[in-house]
C-alpha cells in the first residue's frame, strides 16, 4: 500500500512539476461531517468547456422519453456516449485527475459500469504525471464465485479514495461505492460526477455527510443547449 503521506513527495521526485501544481492555482476546500477537507482546483475552463459541447452533442437529447422508472421526461442523459469515445474519456479522465491532485488520495474508483471507462482512462494518465494512484471498481452484488469481492482491484486497507459515478439521480449507487469502500477499510475523501440530476443527490450527500461535486448540472447543460 502507499502511504498517503508520501504521495506530494512522491509527484516531485518522478516528474518535474509547473510552479501553478505546486502553488495551487486556485483551491476550494469543503469539510464535512467526518472530519475531513476536500480541496478543489478550479477546472480548466477550456477543458471543461470542450467536455461542455461534447456532453450536448453525444450524451444529452431532449425531447420525450420515458425513463427505466416509467416516469416521463422532457430529456435523456447518457454519459457513456462520451466516456467511450476517446475525446470524451480523455476530458473526464484529465479533470477528475487535476481535480485530484489536491486530495491526497492513494485510489479512484466507482460503480462499475459507469466509472469503468472513465478510471480506465485515468489510470495512464496519472502514470504519464507521475502520480500513484490505483483504480477500482465496485460491484452492485459480491461475485458468487472467486474471491467473491464486491470491490475489484488493489484497494487495500487504509487508503484514502475518491469516488467517481457518471450521473447522479438520488445519489444511491455513489452511496453503494461508499458503503462497501467504507467496509473495506478505506476512506472516503471525495465523491464526483459528471452531471447531477439535480433530482436529490445533492440534498442526500449533505445529509450523508460526504462531499459532492458535479463537473455540471443539468440545469447548466440545459442553459447551454441551443436548438
Amino acid at each position: 500500500m502507499q502511504s498517503s503521506d508520501a504521495h506530494p513527495l512522491a509527484i516531485s521526485r518522478l516528474t518535474p512539476m509547473r510552479l501553478p501544481d505546486i502553488l495551487g492555482a486556485s483551491v476550494h476546500e469543503d469539510t464535512h461531517e467526518h472530519g475531513m477537507t476536500a480541496e478543489r482546483r478550479i477546472m480548466d475552463p477550456t477543458l471543461r468547456r470542450e467536455l461542455q459541447d461534447v456532453l450536448l452533442r453525444d450524451s444529452l437529447k431532449f425531447g420525450d422519453f420515458t425513463l427505466t422508472s416509467g416516469r416521463k421526461s422532457d430529456y435523456y442523459l447518457d454519459c457513456r456516449l462520451t466516456t467511450l469515445r476517446p475525446r470524451g474519456a480523455f476530458l473526464v479522465a484529465k479533470l477528475l485527475l487535476d481535480e485530484l491532485k489536491s486530495l491526497r488520495v492513494d485510489a479512484i474508483g466507482g460503480p462499475t459500469i459507469a466509472a469503468d471507462p472513465v478510471v480506465g482512462a485515468l489510470m495512464p494518465l496519472a502514470s504519464l504525471e507521475g502520480i500513484p494512484l490505483v483504480g477500482f471498481l465496485v460491484r452492485k452484488e459480491a461475485k458468487g464465485h472467486g474471491m467473491q469481492r464486491s470491490v475489484e482491484g488493489p484497494l487495500e486497507p487504509g487508503m484514502r479514495v475518491a469516488l467517481f459515478d457518471d450521473v447522479a439521480t438520488t445519489g444511491g449507487s455513489l452511496k453503494h461505492a461508499i458503503d462497501e469502500v467504507e467496509a473495506s477499510r478505506c476512506t472516503v475523501v471525495n465523491t464526483y460526477v459528471i452531471v447531477d440530476r439535480q433530482e436529490g443527490a445533492q440534498e442526500n450527500f449533505v445529509h450523508w455527510g460526504y462531499p459532492f461535486h458535479p463537473f455540471f448540472t443539468i440545469a447548466e447543460l440545459r442553459a447551454a443547449h441551443h436548438p
